[in-house]
């Protein structure tokens, strides 16, 4: 068995829209970064690539790559998840721990859990989504950031 541990951050900006885990969310900003800014999917899929000791996902997709700017984070989880299958190691639970002031994302989580959970082919009950506010004493209302664990096993 093995742990990965991962975490992102970004601000949120006008003009983009906003997802996470995958799911577009209605609220008129969304996370600036090179890629879709999908927090949760790059925590998470840091957190896979870390549990096969291979990284991060900044290793593989440079934000200073212009062919790769605006990719689908799901592209990236899909990185990872291969990385995993080639190590031969395979899920056993993930762990998300979203952590914004806003939107309040309490009625997404069947959402976001059902998301990941067919990304990366696992049952939704090896999948908990949760969030978590800082009433404005870190990320504020101009930011949001993730942090994924996931339990893996040889396959």
């Amino acid at each position: 068995m093995r742990i990965g541990f991962g975490f992102d951050a970004h601000v949120l900006v006008e003009g983009k829209v906003l997802k996470l885990g995958g799911e577009v969310i209605d609220f008129p900003r969304g996370l600036r970064g090179h890629s879709d800014g999908d927090i949760v999917l790059h925590s998470l899929s840091d957190a896979i690539l870390g549990a096969c000791a291979q990284g991060d996902i900044g290793m593989y997709f440079r934000d200073d790559d212009k062919k790769i700017e605006g990719i689908d984070s799901k592209r990236i989880l899909a990185f990872a998840l291969e990385a995993a299958s080639k190590s031969r190691m395979k899920i056993v639970n993930i762990d998300i721990v979203i952590v914004a002031d806003e939107p309040k994302l309490s009625g997404l989580y069947n959402r976001i859990q059902t998301s990941i959970s067919q990304q990366c082919n696992v049952p939704a009950a090896a999948v908990s989504v949760k969030a978590k506010t800082t009433e404005g004493t870190l990320v504020g209302n101009d930011s949001m950031a993730c942090f994924a664990v996931v339990l893996m096993e040889q396959s």
